[in-house]
Protein backbone atom coordinates (compact mmCIF):
# COMPACT_ATOMS: atom_id res chain seq x y z
CA UNK A 1 0.00 0.00 0.00
CA UNK A 2 1.19 3.49 -0.80
CA UNK A 3 1.59 5.76 2.20
CA UNK A 4 0.92 8.86 0.09
CA UNK A 5 -2.12 10.55 1.57
CA UNK A 6 -4.74 11.55 -1.00
CA UNK A 7 -6.24 15.02 -0.72
CA UNK A 8 -9.66 15.84 0.67
CA UNK A 9 -11.04 16.19 -2.84
CA UNK A 10 -9.54 12.88 -3.93
CA UNK A 11 -11.02 11.05 -0.95
CA UNK A 12 -14.47 12.47 -1.68
CA UNK A 13 -14.17 11.52 -5.34
CA UNK A 14 -13.17 7.96 -4.45
CA UNK A 15 -15.94 7.72 -1.86
CA UNK A 16 -18.47 8.49 -4.60
CA UNK A 17 -17.39 5.37 -6.51
CA UNK A 18 -17.57 2.91 -3.60
CA UNK A 19 -19.60 -0.25 -3.88
CA UNK A 20 -21.46 -1.18 -0.70
CA UNK A 21 -22.23 -4.79 0.21
CA UNK A 22 -25.62 -5.26 1.81
CA UNK A 23 -26.33 -8.98 2.26
CA UNK A 24 -25.19 -11.55 4.81
CA UNK A 25 -22.18 -13.52 3.61
CA UNK A 26 -22.76 -17.20 4.31
CA UNK A 27 -21.14 -20.29 2.84
CA UNK A 28 -18.77 -18.30 0.66
CA UNK A 29 -21.30 -16.01 -1.01
CA UNK A 30 -23.80 -13.20 -0.33
CA UNK A 31 -27.28 -14.54 0.41
CA UNK A 32 -30.70 -13.01 0.82
CA UNK A 33 -31.66 -12.41 4.43
CA UNK A 34 -34.50 -14.41 5.93
CA UNK A 35 -36.22 -11.21 7.02
CA UNK A 36 -37.30 -8.08 5.21
CA UNK A 37 -35.90 -5.51 7.65
CA UNK A 38 -32.84 -3.48 6.79
CA UNK A 39 -30.40 -1.21 8.59
CA UNK A 40 -29.93 2.32 7.22
CA UNK A 41 -26.26 3.26 6.91
CA UNK A 42 -25.71 6.98 7.41
CA UNK A 43 -22.59 9.12 7.04
CA UNK A 44 -22.53 10.82 10.49
CA UNK A 45 -20.48 13.72 9.14
CA UNK A 46 -23.04 14.80 6.55
CA UNK A 47 -26.23 12.94 7.41
CA UNK A 48 -26.14 11.40 3.90
CA UNK A 49 -27.89 8.06 3.47
CA UNK A 50 -25.23 5.69 2.10
CA UNK A 51 -27.07 2.40 1.71
CA UNK A 52 -29.28 -0.18 3.40
CA UNK A 53 -27.83 -3.39 4.85
CA UNK A 54 -29.88 -6.46 5.65
CA UNK A 55 -30.81 -6.82 9.31
CA UNK A 56 -29.93 -10.44 9.93
CA UNK A 57 -32.37 -12.45 12.02
CA UNK A 58 -32.18 -15.67 14.01
CA UNK A 59 -32.75 -17.71 10.86
CA UNK A 60 -29.74 -16.06 9.22
CA UNK A 61 -27.61 -16.79 12.28
CA UNK A 62 -28.78 -20.42 12.24
CA UNK A 63 -27.80 -20.71 8.59
CA UNK A 64 -24.40 -19.12 9.20
CA UNK A 65 -23.66 -21.38 12.18
CA UNK A 66 -24.69 -24.43 10.17
CA UNK A 67 -22.40 -23.35 7.35
CA UNK A 68 -19.52 -22.81 9.78
CA UNK A 69 -20.13 -26.20 11.39
CA UNK A 70 -20.24 -27.99 8.05
CA UNK A 71 -16.97 -26.35 7.00
CA UNK A 72 -15.36 -27.23 10.32
CA UNK A 73 -16.38 -30.88 10.16
CA UNK A 74 -15.30 -31.15 6.52
CA UNK A 75 -11.78 -30.39 7.70
CA UNK A 76 -10.60 -28.37 4.71
CA UNK A 77 -9.53 -25.66 7.17
CA UNK A 78 -9.71 -27.21 10.64
CA UNK A 79 -7.46 -30.10 9.66
CA UNK A 80 -5.42 -28.28 7.03
CA UNK A 81 -1.66 -28.30 7.22
CA UNK A 82 -0.61 -25.36 9.43
CA UNK A 83 1.63 -24.12 6.61
CA UNK A 84 -1.44 -23.96 4.35
CA UNK A 85 -3.38 -21.92 6.89
CA UNK A 86 -0.36 -19.65 7.18
CA UNK A 87 -0.16 -18.98 3.45
CA UNK A 88 -3.89 -18.32 3.16
CA UNK A 89 -3.83 -15.78 5.98
CA UNK A 90 -0.72 -14.15 4.55
CA UNK A 91 -2.55 -13.71 1.27
CA UNK A 92 -5.47 -12.18 3.18
CA UNK A 93 -3.11 -9.73 4.88
CA UNK A 94 -1.79 -8.65 1.49
CA UNK A 95 -5.29 -8.27 0.09
CA UNK A 96 -6.17 -6.03 3.02
CA UNK A 97 -3.13 -3.87 2.20
CA UNK A 98 -4.03 -3.83 -1.49
CA UNK A 99 -7.57 -2.65 -0.70
CA UNK A 100 -6.54 -0.24 2.06
CA UNK A 101 -8.10 2.84 0.47
CA UNK A 102 -11.44 1.11 -0.03
CA UNK A 103 -11.52 -0.37 3.49
CA UNK A 104 -10.45 2.92 5.06
CA UNK A 105 -13.21 4.75 3.23
CA UNK A 106 -15.81 2.20 4.28
CA UNK A 107 -14.97 2.65 7.97
CA UNK A 108 -14.62 6.43 7.77
CA UNK A 109 -17.88 6.98 5.92
CA UNK A 110 -19.68 4.41 8.04
CA UNK A 111 -18.83 5.68 11.53
CA UNK A 112 -17.08 9.04 11.19
CA UNK A 113 -13.52 7.88 11.76
CA UNK A 114 -10.85 10.24 10.44
CA UNK A 115 -9.60 8.98 7.08
CA UNK A 116 -6.04 9.75 8.16
CA UNK A 117 -6.48 7.32 11.07
CA UNK A 118 -8.23 4.65 8.99
CA UNK A 119 -5.79 4.73 6.11
CA UNK A 120 -2.52 4.99 7.99
CA UNK A 121 -3.56 3.29 11.22
CA UNK A 122 -6.55 0.96 11.42
CA UNK A 123 -6.29 -0.86 8.09
CA UNK A 124 -2.49 -1.36 8.11
CA UNK A 125 -2.79 -2.52 11.73
CA UNK A 126 -5.44 -5.09 10.76
CA UNK A 127 -3.23 -6.37 7.94
CA UNK A 128 -0.36 -6.67 10.40
CA UNK A 129 -2.59 -8.63 12.79
CA UNK A 130 -3.55 -11.12 10.07
CA UNK A 131 0.11 -11.45 9.08
CA UNK A 132 1.31 -11.82 12.68
CA UNK A 133 -1.12 -14.63 13.44
CA UNK A 134 -0.46 -16.26 10.09
CA UNK A 135 3.19 -16.54 11.07
CA UNK A 136 2.24 -18.35 14.29
CA UNK A 137 0.26 -21.06 12.49
CA UNK A 138 3.27 -23.32 11.91
CA UNK A 139 5.18 -22.28 15.01
CA UNK A 140 2.79 -23.38 17.76
CA UNK A 141 3.95 -26.61 19.35
CA UNK A 142 2.26 -29.31 21.39
CA UNK A 143 3.70 -30.83 24.57
CA UNK A 144 4.69 -34.16 26.06
CA UNK A 145 3.73 -34.46 29.71
CA UNK A 146 5.90 -36.29 32.25
CA UNK A 147 4.69 -39.86 32.66
CA UNK A 148 5.90 -43.22 33.91
CA UNK A 149 7.79 -45.83 31.94
CA UNK A 150 5.53 -47.40 29.34
CA UNK A 151 3.22 -44.39 29.02
CA UNK A 152 3.25 -41.42 26.67
CA UNK A 153 1.01 -38.38 27.31
CA UNK A 154 0.69 -36.16 24.24
CA UNK A 155 -0.88 -32.71 24.62
CA UNK A 156 -2.12 -31.09 21.43
CA UNK A 157 -3.97 -27.83 20.80
CA UNK A 158 -7.37 -28.41 19.22
CA UNK A 159 -9.62 -25.78 17.61
CA UNK A 160 -12.90 -25.34 19.45
CA UNK A 161 -15.15 -25.49 16.40
CA UNK A 162 -17.52 -22.62 15.60
CA UNK A 163 -16.46 -19.26 17.04
CA UNK A 164 -18.82 -16.28 17.15
CA UNK A 165 -17.16 -12.87 17.02
CA UNK A 166 -19.24 -9.84 17.97
CA UNK A 167 -17.40 -6.57 17.41
CA UNK A 168 -18.14 -2.88 18.03
CA UNK A 169 -18.47 0.15 15.79
CA UNK A 170 -15.57 2.28 17.00
CA UNK A 171 -12.82 0.31 15.20
CA UNK A 172 -14.90 -1.84 12.83
CA UNK A 173 -12.21 -3.49 10.72
CA UNK A 174 -9.24 -3.60 13.08
CA UNK A 175 -11.19 -5.07 16.01
CA UNK A 176 -12.69 -7.66 13.67
CA UNK A 177 -9.12 -8.71 12.87
CA UNK A 178 -8.39 -9.10 16.61
CA UNK A 179 -11.06 -11.82 16.83
CA UNK A 180 -11.05 -13.36 13.37
CA UNK A 181 -7.29 -13.73 12.84
CA UNK A 182 -6.48 -15.84 15.95
CA UNK A 183 -9.70 -17.84 15.67
CA UNK A 184 -8.91 -18.77 12.07
CA UNK A 185 -5.27 -19.42 12.84
CA UNK A 186 -6.30 -21.96 15.47
CA UNK A 187 -8.38 -23.78 12.84
CA UNK A 188 -11.88 -22.68 13.78
CA UNK A 189 -14.75 -21.57 11.60
CA UNK A 190 -16.11 -18.10 12.42
CA UNK A 191 -19.42 -16.26 12.36
CA UNK A 192 -18.72 -12.53 12.57
CA UNK A 193 -21.43 -10.07 13.61
CA UNK A 194 -20.40 -6.45 13.09
CA UNK A 195 -22.14 -3.67 15.00
CA UNK A 196 -25.33 -2.49 13.33
CA UNK A 197 -23.76 0.98 13.01
CA UNK A 198 -20.74 -0.27 11.03
CA UNK A 199 -21.35 -3.39 8.90
CA UNK A 200 -19.70 -2.35 5.63
CA UNK A 201 -16.06 -3.32 6.06
CA UNK A 202 -16.87 -6.68 7.68
CA UNK A 203 -18.90 -7.72 4.64
CA UNK A 204 -15.98 -6.77 2.42
CA UNK A 205 -13.61 -8.77 4.62
CA UNK A 206 -15.63 -11.91 3.97
CA UNK A 207 -15.15 -11.50 0.22
CA UNK A 208 -11.43 -10.86 0.56
CA UNK A 209 -11.04 -13.96 2.73
CA UNK A 210 -12.56 -16.17 0.03
CA UNK A 211 -10.38 -14.47 -2.57
CA UNK A 212 -7.36 -15.31 -0.40
CA UNK A 213 -8.32 -18.98 -0.50
CA UNK A 214 -10.28 -19.47 2.71
CA UNK A 215 -12.71 -22.36 2.12
CA UNK A 216 -16.38 -21.45 1.81
CA UNK A 217 -18.18 -21.39 5.15
CA UNK A 218 -15.09 -20.88 7.27
CA UNK A 219 -15.81 -17.15 7.64
CA UNK A 220 -19.43 -16.00 7.61
CA UNK A 221 -20.69 -12.47 8.29
CA UNK A 222 -24.19 -11.70 9.54
CA UNK A 223 -25.03 -8.00 10.00
CA UNK A 224 -27.87 -7.29 12.35
CA UNK A 225 -29.02 -5.76 15.61
CA UNK A 226 -27.62 -6.88 18.92
CA UNK A 227 -30.96 -7.88 20.39
CA UNK A 228 -31.68 -10.18 17.42
CA UNK A 229 -28.58 -11.43 15.59
CA UNK A 230 -26.29 -10.86 18.57
CA UNK A 231 -28.55 -12.62 21.02
CA UNK A 232 -29.10 -15.49 18.58
CA UNK A 233 -25.34 -16.08 18.46
CA UNK A 234 -25.04 -15.82 22.23
CA UNK A 235 -27.77 -18.40 22.77
CA UNK A 236 -26.94 -20.70 19.86
CA UNK A 237 -26.29 -24.27 21.10
CA UNK A 238 -23.87 -25.02 18.27
CA UNK A 239 -21.58 -22.02 18.84
CA UNK A 240 -18.58 -23.33 20.76
CA UNK A 241 -17.07 -20.00 21.85
CA UNK A 242 -17.92 -16.31 21.66
CA UNK A 243 -15.56 -13.35 21.62
CA UNK A 244 -17.05 -9.92 22.29
CA UNK A 245 -15.84 -6.34 22.40
CA UNK A 246 -18.32 -3.70 23.54
CA UNK A 247 -20.01 -2.31 26.60
CA UNK A 248 -19.92 -4.03 29.97
CA UNK A 249 -23.72 -4.08 30.04
CA UNK A 250 -23.92 -6.10 26.82
CA UNK A 251 -21.01 -8.27 27.94
CA UNK A 252 -23.06 -9.32 30.94
CA UNK A 253 -25.91 -10.28 28.62
CA UNK A 254 -23.62 -12.61 26.69
CA UNK A 255 -22.59 -14.29 29.93
CA UNK A 256 -26.27 -14.81 30.70
CA UNK A 257 -26.98 -16.15 27.21
CA UNK A 258 -24.15 -18.66 27.67
CA UNK A 259 -25.44 -19.84 31.05
CA UNK A 260 -28.93 -20.28 29.64
CA UNK A 261 -27.77 -22.23 26.58
CA UNK A 262 -24.72 -24.47 26.18
CA UNK A 263 -22.24 -22.87 28.63
CA UNK A 264 -20.01 -21.76 25.76
CA UNK A 265 -16.91 -19.86 26.91
CA UNK A 266 -17.43 -16.12 26.48
CA UNK A 267 -14.42 -13.82 26.22
CA UNK A 268 -15.16 -10.19 27.01
CA UNK A 269 -13.28 -6.98 26.30
CA UNK A 270 -15.57 -4.32 27.68
CA UNK A 271 -15.68 -0.77 28.96
CA UNK A 272 -13.12 1.47 30.54
CA UNK A 273 -12.64 4.69 32.47
CA UNK A 274 -8.90 4.84 32.17
CA UNK A 275 -6.81 7.22 34.31
CA UNK A 276 -3.87 9.24 33.05
CA UNK A 277 -1.61 10.16 35.99
CA UNK A 278 0.79 13.10 35.60
CA UNK A 279 3.34 13.54 38.38
CA UNK A 280 5.23 16.73 39.12
CA UNK A 281 8.53 15.11 38.19
CA UNK A 282 7.46 14.58 34.57
CA UNK A 283 10.25 15.80 32.33
CA UNK A 284 8.16 17.30 29.54
CA UNK A 285 4.78 18.80 30.44
CA UNK A 286 4.20 19.87 26.86
CA UNK A 287 4.46 16.25 25.74
CA UNK A 288 2.27 15.13 28.64
CA UNK A 289 -0.37 17.70 27.69
CA UNK A 290 -0.20 16.81 24.00
CA UNK A 291 -0.59 13.11 24.66
CA UNK A 292 -3.32 13.70 27.26
CA UNK A 293 -5.37 15.37 24.53
CA UNK A 294 -4.70 12.58 22.06
CA UNK A 295 -5.56 9.98 24.73
CA UNK A 296 -9.10 11.27 25.16
CA UNK A 297 -9.99 12.98 21.86
CA UNK A 298 -8.59 10.38 19.45
CA UNK A 299 -11.46 8.80 17.50
CA UNK A 300 -13.75 11.41 19.10
CA UNK A 301 -13.23 9.73 22.46
CA UNK A 302 -14.93 6.58 21.20
CA UNK A 303 -12.19 4.29 22.50
CA UNK A 304 -12.67 1.72 25.26
CA UNK A 305 -9.22 2.46 26.67
CA UNK A 306 -9.60 6.25 26.34
CA UNK A 307 -7.79 8.10 29.15
CA UNK A 308 -10.88 10.10 30.05
CA UNK A 309 -9.71 10.86 33.60
CA UNK A 310 -6.66 13.13 33.84
CA UNK A 311 -5.16 12.96 37.34
CA UNK A 312 -2.67 15.80 37.95
CA UNK A 313 -0.42 16.43 40.94
CA UNK A 314 -1.52 19.68 42.58
CA UNK A 315 1.85 21.42 42.32
CA UNK A 316 1.66 21.34 38.51
CA UNK A 317 -2.12 21.21 38.15
CA UNK A 318 -2.76 24.73 36.88
CA UNK A 319 0.25 24.69 34.58
CA UNK A 320 -0.63 21.39 32.93
CA UNK A 321 -4.34 22.19 32.65
CA UNK A 322 -3.49 25.49 30.94
CA UNK A 323 -1.38 23.62 28.38
CA UNK A 324 -4.17 21.10 27.80
CA UNK A 325 -6.80 23.81 27.31
CA UNK A 326 -4.58 25.67 24.84
CA UNK A 327 -4.37 22.54 22.73
CA UNK A 328 -8.08 21.73 22.99
CA UNK A 329 -9.00 25.20 21.72
CA UNK A 330 -6.94 24.48 18.61
CA UNK A 331 -8.64 21.21 17.70
CA UNK A 332 -10.31 21.47 14.31
CA UNK A 333 -13.62 19.68 13.80
CA UNK A 334 -14.62 18.83 10.26
CA UNK A 335 -15.23 16.34 7.46
CA UNK A 336 -13.72 13.01 8.39
CA UNK A 337 -12.45 12.64 4.80
CA UNK A 338 -10.36 15.80 5.09
CA UNK A 339 -6.82 14.78 6.14
CA UNK A 340 -6.51 18.15 7.86
CA UNK A 341 -9.39 17.49 10.26
CA UNK A 342 -8.42 16.84 13.89
CA UNK A 343 -11.74 15.46 15.11
CA UNK A 344 -14.69 14.11 13.19
CA UNK A 345 -18.31 13.32 14.08
CA UNK A 346 -19.62 10.86 16.62
CA UNK A 347 -20.99 7.66 15.15
CA UNK A 348 -24.68 8.62 15.15
CA UNK A 349 -27.40 10.74 16.72
CA UNK A 350 -27.97 8.22 19.51
CA UNK A 351 -24.36 8.43 20.65
CA UNK A 352 -24.39 12.21 20.25
CA UNK A 353 -27.40 12.55 22.55
CA UNK A 354 -25.77 10.21 25.08
CA UNK A 355 -22.61 12.33 25.18
CA UNK A 356 -24.54 15.60 25.39
CA UNK A 357 -26.53 14.16 28.28
CA UNK A 358 -23.32 13.46 30.21
CA UNK A 359 -22.03 16.94 29.44
CA UNK A 360 -25.22 18.42 30.84
CA UNK A 361 -24.82 16.28 33.96
CA UNK A 362 -21.20 17.45 34.24
CA UNK A 363 -22.24 21.11 34.28
CA UNK A 364 -23.83 20.47 37.65
CA UNK A 365 -20.95 18.40 39.02
CA UNK A 366 -17.81 20.28 37.99
CA UNK A 367 -16.46 23.32 36.16
CA UNK A 368 -16.84 23.35 32.37
CA UNK A 369 -13.48 24.70 31.22
CA UNK A 370 -13.94 24.43 27.45
CA UNK A 371 -16.32 22.96 24.88
CA UNK A 372 -19.58 21.27 25.74
CA UNK A 373 -21.67 22.26 22.74
CA UNK A 374 -23.09 20.46 19.74
CA UNK A 375 -21.71 21.71 16.45
CA UNK A 376 -22.70 21.43 12.80
CA UNK A 377 -20.38 21.44 9.81
CA UNK A 378 -22.09 22.89 6.76
CA UNK A 379 -25.33 22.61 8.69
CA UNK A 380 -25.11 18.89 9.39
CA UNK A 381 -23.31 16.15 11.28
CA UNK A 382 -23.06 14.52 14.69
CA UNK A 383 -20.36 16.82 16.03
CA UNK A 384 -19.68 17.82 19.61
CA UNK A 385 -16.90 20.11 20.77
CA UNK A 386 -13.95 18.59 22.63
CA UNK A 387 -14.89 19.14 26.25
CA UNK A 388 -12.86 19.52 29.45
CA UNK A 389 -14.23 19.61 33.00
CA UNK A 390 -12.05 20.69 35.92
CA UNK A 391 -12.66 20.53 39.69
CA UNK A 392 -14.02 17.02 39.18
CA UNK A 393 -14.67 14.72 42.11
CA UNK A 394 -13.83 11.13 41.31
CA UNK A 395 -17.19 10.06 42.77
CA UNK A 396 -19.10 12.12 40.19
CA UNK A 397 -20.97 10.55 37.31
CA UNK A 398 -18.68 12.03 34.66
CA UNK A 399 -15.69 10.48 36.44
CA UNK A 400 -17.27 7.06 36.93
CA UNK A 401 -19.35 6.33 33.82
CA UNK A 402 -17.88 5.46 30.44
CA UNK A 403 -19.10 8.39 28.33
CA UNK A 404 -17.51 7.17 25.09
CA UNK A 405 -17.11 10.66 23.71
CA UNK A 406 -14.69 13.62 23.71
CA UNK A 407 -15.09 14.52 27.39
CA UNK A 408 -12.13 14.85 29.77
CA UNK A 409 -12.46 14.97 33.57
CA UNK A 410 -9.50 16.60 35.35
CA UNK A 411 -8.92 15.47 38.94
CA UNK A 412 -6.13 16.79 41.22
CA UNK A 413 -4.13 14.64 43.65
CA UNK A 414 -1.58 15.36 46.37
CA UNK A 415 0.78 12.41 46.39
CA UNK A 416 1.46 8.99 44.95
CA UNK A 417 -0.80 7.14 47.37
CA UNK A 418 -3.79 9.35 46.60
CA UNK A 419 -3.13 9.09 42.85
CA UNK A 420 -3.23 5.29 43.01
CA UNK A 421 -6.35 5.32 45.18
CA UNK A 422 -8.22 7.61 42.77
CA UNK A 423 -7.00 5.75 39.69
CA UNK A 424 -8.25 2.42 41.01
CA UNK A 425 -11.55 3.82 42.32
CA UNK A 426 -13.62 2.69 39.33
CA UNK A 427 -15.48 -0.45 38.35
CA UNK A 428 -13.28 -0.71 35.26
CA UNK A 429 -9.70 -1.84 34.83
CA UNK A 430 -8.78 -1.75 31.14
CA UNK A 431 -5.88 0.68 30.79
CA UNK A 432 -3.92 3.42 32.52
CA UNK A 433 -1.11 5.86 31.75
CA UNK A 434 1.37 7.62 33.97
CA UNK A 435 3.98 10.31 33.44
CA UNK A 436 7.13 10.50 35.56
CA UNK A 437 10.88 10.70 35.12
CA UNK A 438 11.44 8.52 38.20
CA UNK A 439 11.95 4.90 37.15
CA UNK A 440 11.27 3.60 40.64
CA UNK A 441 7.97 5.47 40.76
CA UNK A 442 7.04 4.23 37.29
CA UNK A 443 7.54 0.61 38.33
CA UNK A 444 5.98 1.04 41.77
CA UNK A 445 2.85 2.82 40.56
CA UNK A 446 2.44 0.54 37.52
CA UNK A 447 2.44 -2.51 39.78
CA UNK A 448 -0.36 -1.05 41.89
CA UNK A 449 -2.62 0.17 39.10
CA UNK A 450 -5.43 -2.30 38.46
CA UNK A 451 -5.32 -2.18 34.68
CA UNK A 452 -4.60 -4.62 31.89
CA UNK A 453 -2.21 -2.21 30.14
CA UNK A 454 -0.18 0.53 31.82
CA UNK A 455 1.54 2.97 29.45
CA UNK A 456 4.46 4.85 31.03
CA UNK A 457 5.24 8.25 29.49
CA UNK A 458 2.92 7.23 26.66
CA UNK A 459 -0.74 6.46 25.95
CA UNK A 460 -2.61 3.72 24.12
CA UNK A 461 0.37 1.34 24.01
CA UNK A 462 -0.70 -1.42 21.66
CA UNK A 463 0.48 -3.90 19.04
CA UNK A 464 -0.13 -7.36 17.63
CA UNK A 465 2.43 -9.10 19.93
CA UNK A 466 1.09 -7.35 23.06
CA UNK A 467 -1.87 -8.77 25.03
CA UNK A 468 -4.82 -6.39 25.43
CA UNK A 469 -7.65 -6.75 27.93
CA UNK A 470 -8.65 -5.76 31.42
CA UNK A 471 -9.73 -6.51 34.94
CA UNK A 472 -12.99 -5.99 36.84
CA UNK A 473 -15.91 -4.91 34.61
CA UNK A 474 -13.55 -4.35 31.70
CA UNK A 475 -13.80 -8.07 31.07
CA UNK A 476 -11.43 -11.02 30.96
CA UNK A 477 -9.26 -12.86 28.49
CA UNK A 478 -6.81 -11.11 26.20
CA UNK A 479 -6.93 -10.05 22.58
CA UNK A 480 -3.75 -9.93 20.50
CA UNK A 481 -0.50 -11.79 21.30
CA UNK A 482 -0.08 -15.54 21.61
CA UNK A 483 -2.39 -15.45 24.64
CA UNK A 484 -5.34 -14.84 22.33
CA UNK A 485 -4.84 -18.26 20.74
CA UNK A 486 -5.64 -19.80 24.13
CA UNK A 487 -9.19 -18.46 23.85
CA UNK A 488 -9.91 -20.23 20.58
CA UNK A 489 -8.29 -23.60 21.23
CA UNK A 490 -8.16 -26.17 24.01
CA UNK A 491 -5.48 -28.60 25.19
CA UNK A 492 -6.26 -32.23 24.41
CA UNK A 493 -4.50 -35.14 26.07
CA UNK A 494 -3.83 -38.39 24.24
CA UNK A 495 -2.52 -41.01 26.70
CA UNK A 496 -0.74 -43.94 25.09
CA UNK A 497 0.20 -46.99 27.11
CA UNK A 498 2.85 -48.98 25.31
CA UNK A 499 4.47 -51.01 28.08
Amino acid sequence: MSQTMPTHEQWRERAATLEFRSLPYIGGEPVESAGKDSIPVIDPGTGQHLTEVAAGEEADVNRAVASAREAFEAGSWSRADPAERKQTLLRLAELVRRHAEELALLDSLNMGKLIADSYTGDIPHAADVFQWYAETADKTYGEIAPSGDGDLALITREPLGVVAAVVPWNFPFSLASWKVAPALTAGNSVVLKPAEQSPLSALRLAELAVEAGLPAGVLNVVPGYGETAGQALGRHPDVDCLGFTGSSEVGKLFMRYSSESNMKPVWLECGGKSPNLVFADSEDLDEAAERACFAVFWNQGQVCSSNSRLLVQRSIHDDLVSRVLDRVRGIRLGDQLDPGTDMGPLVDETQLERVLGYIERGRGEATLAVGGERMAIDGAGCFVEPTVFTDVANSSVIAQDEIFGPVLAVIPFEDEAEAIEIANDTRYGLAASLWTSNVSRALRVSSRLRAGTVSVNSVHANGAPIPFGGFKESGFGRDLSLHSLDKYSAPKTTWIHYG
